[in-house]
């Protein structure tokens, strides 16, 4: 294993300058392998409060998810073996993370609703600086996380497709290595079975689509291309968000979610992401 940067723990300066928890993090993973990209970056704002601050998977694991698979693709020239070991390190960020929080909720470690006025009052007097906090506490163990699950040895790779949010960035036109960055959202982030990583990384790709058409923009964290494509996926699911409700299963290894997608899984779901435009 590549040992830990020794870097000072800046994680509350970053944290204030980016604005967000989700670029946060992957800036902090990006600055840990030694490549920032900034468009990739702000592209995450959005998923910051837990998708859209709808209080699902924290923002930490969204931006750290995304830094290791742009790693993954980098150290692999197979572009399926990126994205497996995307996915794996993915688990052991949510493996590390969990261990700390002991929940991956954004509405659980800060007890607050972001959709009502007044509690987003109250989280920014009162509780912002337990996010801080949990950066600084997180960040050391991040690093130690991603770069164990980049290194881990596995074997018997399904062919592709692997993941669910990969084939969507693939329809919408991305490249190799946007598919790869998000290829470990897959399964509710790592297989996880929580908040949709299909949605999480269509909503990535319109908001850098949004910063390149308005370059001047510091933060993609309001941007209609998001919402539209929130709103679509809400109205085609009644509103549901969970992978293991909208699947109705969870997935235990990377084959069976290579199979699910295959066999059509989550198909009409996929296309909603893909055609939606504002």
């Amino acid at each position: 294993m590549k040992p830990l940067s020794t870097t000072k723990n800046d994680a509350k300066q970053v944290f204030r300058q980016c604005g967000t928890c989700s670029r946060t993090f992957f800036h902090l993973l990006n600055r840990e392998f030694g490549y920032n990209k900034d468009l990739e970056e702000k592209g995450s704002d959005p998923l910051a409060g837990g998708i859209m601050q709808l209080g699902h998977q924290c923002g930490m694991l969204w931006g750290s998810a995304m830094a290791v698979g742009a790693e993954s693709f980098r150290r692999n020239d197979d572009t399926d073996e990126a994205i497996g070991r995307a996915i794996k390190a993915t688990q052991h960020l949510v493996k590390s993370f969990s261990d700390r929080t002991h929940t991956l909720n954004c509405r659980e470690i800060t007890d607050t609703d972001f959709s009502k006025t007044i509690q987003m009052i109250k989280y920014m007097l009162f509780k912002a600086k337990d996010c801080f906090n949990l950066a600084e506490d997180w960040a050391p163990e991040a690093f130690e996380a991603a770069h164990e699950g980049l290194d881990e040895e596995f074997t018997n790779l399904p062919s592709g497709p692997l993941s669910c949010a990969t084939e969507v960035v693939h329809r919408m036109g991305g490249n190799k290595e946007q598919m790869v960055t998000v290829a470990g959202l897959a399964g509710g982030l790592g297989l996880s079975g929580h908040g949709c990583g299909a949605l999480s990384a269509a909503i990535w790709m319109r908001s850098m689509q949004w910063l390149e058409e308005h370059p001047n923009k510091r933060t993609s964290f309001s941007n209609p291309f998001a919402k539209a494509i929130l709103k679509a996926f809400q109205e085609k699911t009644g509103g549901e968000l969970l992978c293991n409700k909208l699947t109705g299963r969870t997935f235990e290894t990377i084959e069976e979610h290579a199979e699910f997608i295959r066999n059509g899984g989550c198909e009409e779901l996929i296309e909603v992401l893909t055609e939606t435009e504002v």
